[in-house]
């Protein structure tokens, strides 16, 4: 598997291990600030997760233009405070970004510095992990009248970025990438029977799109909550658009309660060892119920539309999830997909 770790990243864990100098504090963190265990308010166990297919940061507009949009107005549109607003002094820093369609381990460690400039930290300070560190292009114009806007929709893959201050992650706790699956154009889909694994050779044979099924590859990882020692599992998927007609997880398979979804082996054991579990997907399917991951302990969060008219997108947690008066889908995001959030107590 092809991946980004940023070779920093133990430099930058350095500079924030108990010990060093204080943290910077987040944004809407009040001057009298609480007691803090391990480098995180006692008054604030709060880990904040986010889901969003980032679509390399070009939104398609539906007159066939594209609108290139910066890290920083991104993280400006999906980021927000206790009550769900975006552009308050209340956003805190995020602990988790699961993300779909970034160009590679370039673009994810660039939005990962963004992020950490966003909140004062220094470059680093969010790390980024990739399912494919440089993936091949695919596709022509990418439904953009702009052929250079077009071209940067090109590579795709997904990530996980998390924040070093609160959160640690070793080596070994990092999935293998796995494959979705897909029913291959022309063939019967037989309750299922026709699925299979969406990778050579049963991928797009054409030049064009031959490497189209790497956006699709996800990738796990298991991280520890440095104040506590809490496990926290996150996944990032993104489904072939076949799976909004036909379920499809693998060979024969119709995937998690018929949904098109599944885990990988290394996943799934990087799952059963964690407390708190998170999968965030582009599932390009609707009507896929919050109970689906059900029994990984996991519920649904978010019923609102994601894209368009549709949901598509989901976010599944195990863990204390506080309520949202947005419904935990974030309506300003600047992306073709609506971001969404859950604060999750531990």
């Amino acid at each position: 598997m092809l991946r980004g770790y940023r070779s920093t990243l133990v430099a930058a864990v350095a500079l924030v291990a108990v010990g060093t100098a204080p943290a910077v504090p987040a944004l809407g963190t009040p001057a009298s600030t609480p007691v803090r265990v391990a480098g995180v308010a006692a008054a604030d166990r709060v880990l904040r997760v986010y889901n969003n297919n980032i679509e390399n940061l070009v939104v398609n507009n539906s007159d066939g233009s594209c609108t290139r949009i910066s890290g920083p107005d991104h993280l400006t549109s999906i980021l927000v405070d206790d009550a769900g607003r975006t552009g308050t002094s209340g956003v805190v820093a995020p602990d988790i970004l699961i993300v779909q369609q970034v160009r590679g381990t370039g673009q994810a460690e660039a939005y990962a510095d963004q992020l950490s400039a966003k909140f004062g930290y220094p470059a680093g300070t969010y790390g980024a992990i990739v399912a494919w560190s440089d993936p091949e292009p695919w596709g022509s114009t990418h439904k953009c009248s702009s052929q250079s806007l077009g071209d940067l929709k090109k590579k795709q893959t997904n990530g996980i970025i998390w924040n070093t201050r609160t959160l640690s992650l070793a080596a070994g706790d990092i999935s293998k990438y796995w494959s979705a699956g897909w029913l291959k154009p022309g063939t019967a889909y037989a309750d299922g029977a026709g699925c299979t694994l969406y990778k050579p050779p049963n991928s797009d044979p054409d030049s064009t799109d031959y490497y189209k099924w790497k956006r699709t590859s996800a990738i796990a990882a298991r991280f520890t909550i440095k104040a506590t020692g809490t496990s926290v599992f996150a996944a990032t998927m993104h489904l072939p658009q076949e799976n909004r007609q036909n379920a499809c997880a693998g060979d024969g398979d119709r995937g998690i309660a018929n949904s098109g979804i599944h885990l990988g082996a290394d996943a799934t054991s990087l799952l059963n060892a964690s407390t708190i579990r998170i999968v965030g997907i582009d599932a390009n399917r609707t009507g896929i119920a919050a109970s689906t991951l059900s029994g990984y302990g996991m519920t649904g969060y978010g019923s609102a539309a994601t894209s368009g008219s549709s949901k598509i997108d989901y976010l599944f947690v195990k863990g204390g999830v506080r309520p949202s008066s947005i419904g935990h889908t974030v309506s300003g995001t600047k992306s073709n997909h609506l971001a969404l959030y859950g604060f999750i107590d531990y």
